[in-house]
């Protein structure tokens, strides 16, 4: 129960229930209160609560009056939906038995009917049988008529409309008609064929076909006598006409084909006027490079390679300059060039197929005949306009058998190359030793030997027809790069006593010379293409983390990436060798100078010039003479490297080792500065322009140590307010403000105030 006070009376609430009683008395209270003033008023609040309850009594006297009408309608739309439905249910039933007597009267004449039908069709199939062999037999007729009348032209478009039949007639089951079909096909295709060729060949024998010489001792073929016009006019009539026999040609003639061990990619056969003339040249091939012929030998393959780029290059011109104008004429995509080659390439191929499987175990032949395929391709390609998209030798060298060989032969050979490559005397020699702009990279003669043979290698597989072939091969560079890298590892550890030597550098220019090619090579377009297609494979195999395959995707590794990383961690830690090794030099040599006299140093005044302290000649020839040493020795890169790292090691060893374990008088510190500033950063100043800025220790000691009594005073006072955590003064500047305002940025406030307590030069203040 809850309770609200209402004058001086308390009207309880009944939580439960619609208390009106609660609901008055809040009303009340709300609108009146404890004021007295207010029961004026009551009159307005009475009436407006009147027009109130008489609104409420409209709306529900409205309200009752509407809803027993809305029910009654609705009451009466349901009867009426209920007497329709069930007026329906009637005639479906009705409907339905009609239906059913209906099939049980027509049902024997539908069986009568399903007969007739089957009689109708059968005979629309006799019917259209015979008219098909009508067809057949009037084109075959007009053929016929057209042969008697010498109109040769007709007959060859009718027959390459009967051709047309055939192939749609293909998938009917009516074989008889199919045979009937072929077989008229067959006989007019020989006569016409037997015929026409007959005729194509007297043309060409005119034009001194083939031209087994070059074009400028060719008798007649571009040359023009009298009755070249008539000859030229037959050649076109004659190929078009063969043109027209082409359907039918390839209906009834099987192309030859090689084994499906080779994964020739699909190709049409060649236009029938172009088989012919090159029956001429296919008979020379195969008399002189198959059987018991002298030419015909394993160590050879130039030979029969060689002939073919003649042949190919002996036609050309009159190929494209009198065949492709009757083949555009004729409206065909064939390009006359391409057809020949491609003719003459798979009789290469025959070739090739044949002879493999004789040599594939000689390591010298098999090697012989890869080396010369490979230069007939490149001819083939960059002379002749070859497509990669055609037959070519590739294809062969892709078997299975073949290319796993070829791959065990180029790496024997590659691992024999090395081998010589790195026990020749001039190995580690720059062959361009004494060219300055060239010698730039200070390449060792093994390593430029050895990048030139993987060059050459990529050139040998790049123009494999799959991607998965080219992989391959890709891996094979990484396997030798890598079994390099491991030599050059054990020849440089039996240097590591002389890491300053010639050798040890000449391993070191070598190894950073192979992880720049290699970094270059990621960004050419070929490998770029076999990282597509190894990211492609990986992602099928799931043998690659997420990460290394969004990597891959991104273009943020390359293919080389763990050869270039493991080349960059050798050289890394060669130069780091090489850096100690000089650091422990200059430290040995810098121990006298550590032990320099600095507090009892005469100041600048009392000299009349300042000179170099005695004690640092030994430590900055040492620095002078292995820099000298190595900025011959290295590379521009490499060079630079390893000054900044010794740059750096020197800075610290200074700054920690004598700077900061002496005290050091106003004379000390100017000399240490003199030391530092005048013949310390000089050494450096040939291979930077600011070389003070690789010394960021000591020159901002020399800062702290030579500053006048007065500001180093100032400054004590600023890093010991900051150090207690002292309010700044307004005028006072922080301590790294005021560090800055020095020129120190690298020393932390701790450091400064060390530096300062080793100034031996500080006033008495009473303190």
């Amino acid at each position: 129960m809850a309770s609200i006070a209402v004058g001086k009376k308390e009207v309880t609430r009944d939580l439960d229930h619609c208390d009106i009683p609660y609901y008055v008395s809040e009303f009340v209270e709300r609108e009146l209160g404890n004021d007295y003033d207010s029961l004026g008023k009551l009159d307005s609040l009475i009436e407006k609560l009147s027009e109130n309850k008489k609104h409420l009594e409209e709306q529900v006297l409205t309200v009752s009056s509407e809803v027993p009408k809305r029910i009654q309608n609705a009451l009466k739309n349901a009867e009426d939906s209920k007497k329709s439905l069930s007026q329906l249910l009637e005639e479906e039933t009705a409907l339905s038995e009609s239906i059913n007597r209906h099939l049980l009267e027509a049902e024997p004449w539908m069986e009568d009917l399903d007969v007739l039908i089957g009689q109708v069709e059968e005979i629309e199939r006799h019917l259209a049988y015979l008219q098909w062999i009508s067809r057949i037999e009037e084109l075959s007729d007009s053929i016929q008529q057209y042969l008697m009348t010498n109109n040769v032209p007709e007959a060859a478009s009718t027959l390459a409309f009967m051709a047309e039949l055939d192939i749609k007639l293909q998938d009917s089951s009516c074989s008889h008609l199919l045979a009937f079909v072929r077989s008229t096909v067959k006989f007019w295709h020989k006569i016409l064929k037997d015929k026409l060729t007959s005729d194509f060949e007297e043309v060409l024998t005119q034009l001194r076909w083939p031209f087994v010489g070059p074009p400028q001792s060719q008798a007649f073929g571009l040359a023009a006598p009298a009755n070249a016009p008539e000859v030229y006019s037959n050649l076109e009539m004659l190929f078009c006409q063969l043109l027209k026999l082409q359907t039918s040609d390839e209906l009834l003639t099987k192309p030859k084909q090689l084994p499906e061990k080779y994964p020739l990619p699909p190709s049409p056969p060649v236009i029938l006027p172009m088989q012919i003339m090159l029956n001429p040249l296919q008979k020379r091939f195969k008399y002189h490079f198959t059987g018991n012929k002298q030419t015909n030998v394993l160590n050879k393959p130039e030979w029969y390679l060689t002939q073919v780029l003649m042949w190919i290059g002996n036609h050309s011109k009159f190929l494209d300059d009198k065949i492709q104008p009757i083949l555009d004429k004729a409206g065909s995509s064939v390009n006359a060039g391409l057809e020949f080659s491609r003719a003459l390439v798979m009789l290469i191929l025959e070739k090739l197929a044949a002879d493999i499987p004789c040599l594939l175990y000689d390591d010298t032949l098999f090697c012989h005949l890869v080396d010369e395929v490979l230069l007939f391709e490149r001819e083939l390609y960059s002379v002749h306009g070859y497509l990669s998209s055609l037959p070519s030798c590739m294809h062969i060298l892709s078997e299975e058998s073949c290319f796993q060989r070829w791959l065990t032969v180029e790496k024997k050979f590659a691992l024999q190359k090395m081998d010589s490559m790195l026990s020749s005397e001039a190995a580690w020699v720059s062959q361009y030793k004494d060219i300055t702009d060239v010698d730039e990279m200070k390449v060792p003669d093994c390593a430029e030997t050895f990048m030139t043979l993987l060059l050459v290698i990529t050139d040998r597989y790049k123009n494999l027809p799959t991607a998965s072939r080219k992989l391959q091969f890709l891996g094979l560079q990484k396997e030798l790069v890598d079994d390099f890298r491991i030599r050059l590892t054990q020849v440089m550890k039996e240097e590591t006593r002389a890491s300053l030597g010639f050798r040890y550098c000449a391993i070191l220019n070598a190894v950073n010379y192979i992880a720049t090619v290699l970094a270059d090579w990621a960004d050419n377009v070929f490998f770029l293409q076999l990282q597509q297609a190894e990211l492609e494979v990986r992602a099928e195999s799931d043998t690659m983390s997420q990460l290394q395959l969004g990597q891959l995707a991104s273009m943020e590794s390359s293919v080389f990436d763990d050869m270039i990383n493991l080349l960059e961690r050798l050289k890394h830690d060669m130069l780091t060798r090489q850096v100690d090794h000089v650091f422990r030099e200059v430290k040995d040599a810098a121990k006298l100078y550590k032990k320099e006299r600095w507090l009892s140093l005469p100041s600048q005044a009392e000299q009349a010039v300042m000179s170099l302290s005695s004690t640092a000649c030994p430590m900055l020839q040492t620095l002078r003479d292995r820099l000298l040493q190595l900025e011959q020795q290295l590379c521009h890169s490499l060079f630079k490297i390893f000054w900044q790292m010794l740059a750096e090691k020197v800075d610290l060893h200074i700054y920690q080792e004598i700077i900061m374990a002496n005290h050091f008088n106003e004379g000390g510190a100017a000399q240490l500065h003199f030391d530092m500033s005048r013949n310390l950063f000089p050494l450096f100043s040939h291979y930077c322009k600011r070389p003070e800025n690789y010394f960021k220790h000591i020159k901002e000691a020399c800062i702290i140590l030579n500053l006048n009594i007065g500001s180093a005073l100032l400054l004590k006072d600023v890093l010991q307010s900051a150090s207690e955590n002292e309010p700044l003064k307004p005028s006072q500047p922080s301590a790294t403000a005021a560090l800055n305002e020095l020129g120190v940025y690298k020393l932390a406030q701790r450091d400064v105030e060390i530096l300062l307590s080793l100034r031996a030069n500080w006033p008495n203040t009473g303190k």
